[in-house]
Formats: C-alpha cells, sequence, structure tokens
C-alpha cells in the first residue's frame, strides 16, 4: 500500500490515533501535513515523524471547527506541496455525560469539532481533490456511532453523522475518482478514552471477543488502505477495527 509522491493532511495529528495514523502514511511514502489546534505540539510532532521517516512535512493550524481556518489549512498545504491526495478527518473531542448533565456548549464543541469540522475541511479539500480528479476521504467514527453509548450522546450523535456523511459525500464525489471512506475504532486507549470510569472500561473489554484495547497503529492500518489505491474500488464504506465489539 505504497503512498509515494501522496500529499496528505491528517487532522488532530499531534498525538494518539492522529499520530499513529501520520506516521503510517509517511511510512508508506506519503508527505504530511500535521494540522492541529495546538500548533507548537503539531510542529515537535512533525519534526519528530520527518527525522523517523525521511518524509516532508510541515504543522499548520486549524480550528476544524472553523471553514475559514480549515480553508486556510488547504490553502497551506497547496502552496507547499502543490496539491492535496488525502484528506484524514480525525480532530476530536469528547465531553462526556449524561443527557440531563450536558450543557448546550458541550454539545456544541462535540458537534462542532467532531461533525462539523470533518465537513469544514472536505469542503475545503473537494476543490483541489475534484481539479486533479484525485482524492482520498478518510473520516474517524467510533463504535459509539454504530451502537451508541449512555453518557454520550453528543460524542454518539457526531459519529453516528459522520457516517452518513461519509456515505452522502462519496455519492457526489465518486465521478471525480474520489473515494471517502470512514474508520469505526473501538476501545483504544488515547487521551480522549484515559478520563473514562473503570467500570465502563471493564464492561467495554467483555464485549470486545479478543479481549483487549486496540492499538492506535491498527487503526492506522486501516486508514492507510483506504489511503491507498489499493482501495479504489472501495467509496462509502465503514470498517469498524474494534477487535470485534460490532459483529452482527
Amino acid at each position: 500500500m505504497g503512498l509515494e509522491g501522496r500529499i496528505a493532511i491528517v487532522t488532530g495529528s499531534s498525538q494518539g490515533i492522529g499520530k499513529a495514523i501520520a506516521e503510517t502514511l509517511a511510512l508508506r511514502g506519503a508527505a504530511l501535513v500535521f494540522a492541529d489546534i495546538n500548533v507548537e505540539l503539531a510542529l515537535a510532532t512533525a519534526k519528530e515523524i520527518s527525522s523517523n521517516t525521511g518524509q516532508k512535512t510541515i504543522a499548520v493550524h486549524v480550528d476544524v471547527s472553523n471553514f475559514e481556518s480549515a480553508k486556510i489549512m488547504v490553502e497551506k498545504t497547496i502552496d507547499e506541496f502543490g496539491r492535496l491526495d488525502i484528506l484524514v478527518n480525525n480532530a476530536g473531542v469528547t465531553r462526556d455525560n449524561l443527557i440531563m448533565r450536558i450543557s448546550e456548549e458541550d454539545w456544541d464543541i462535540v458537534l462542532n469539532t467532531n461533525l462539523k469540522g470533518a465537513f469544514n475541511c472536505s469542503k475545503a479539500a473537494i476543490r483541489p481533490m475534484m481539479k486533479q480528479r484525485y482524492g482520498r476521504i478518510i473520516n474517524i467514527s467510533s463504535v459509539s456511532g454504530l451502537a451508541g453509548q449512555a453518557g454520550q450522546t453528543n460524542y454518539s450523535a457526531s459519529k453516528a453523522g459522520l457516517i452518513g456523511f461519509t456515505k452522502a459525500l462519496a455519492r457526489e464525489v465518486a465521478s471525480r475518482n474520489i473515494t471517502v471512506n470512514a474508520v469505526a475504532p473501538g476501545f483504544v486507549p488515547t487521551a480522549l478514552t484515559a478520563n473514562l470510569p473503570e467500570e465502563l472500561k471493564e464492561w467495554m473489554l467483555k464485549l470486545t471477543p479478543l479481549g483487549r484495547m486496540g492499538k492506535p497503529e491498527e487503526i492506522a492500518y486501516a486508514v492507510a488502505f483506504f489511503a491507498s489505491d489499493e482501495s479504489a474500488y472501495t467509496t462509502g464504506q465503514v470498517l469498524s477495527v474494534d477487535g470485534g465489539m460490532m459483529m452482527m
């Protein structure tokens, strides 16, 4: 699944799953744009992965909830590399609580980042992809978007919305040789899951046939497939990488 000569943006790529995705794409030959709201951390991560892989990397500040910020991110990518081939909409946040306790602000933050963020970045990226008649868009959803999760009505709604967004956009842009797919991770230890109650973690492990948590790089391998030419005939799909949790 070589990506030599490809240019990729990964949002929320300074740590966790996003960092693993970016490094995996770089190891396969892609040049990387590390797009993150924490540009200093993104710059440090970009330098680290460039050193590890030998690929050219840049760091760009982006607030994915703001379309103008997403547009500037894409413009900087085109200015630096001349094209954009791969967009991974990974940036996400949580504000977990029971619905009676979720504030309107916490609802808006999660939906604006996780769902509207994917819309903003995809909208900004689509025009150059359509002009070059090639593109790969991969959205990072979640098993919470497939099955729902108590205490996560905002997060589950945003990730379920991403699945519908993926399928609709895939239909819109297929004629221009642009594919749009989603990866739905299961329980992977990251900064987003660090504060989950221990009893919830134990319950999630019981629901996972493989009996263990996932690794960030295991999510990244699925993204690498969707980013590659080997997936050219695959679009509008959701791949659960969850240890069997969502087996039907």
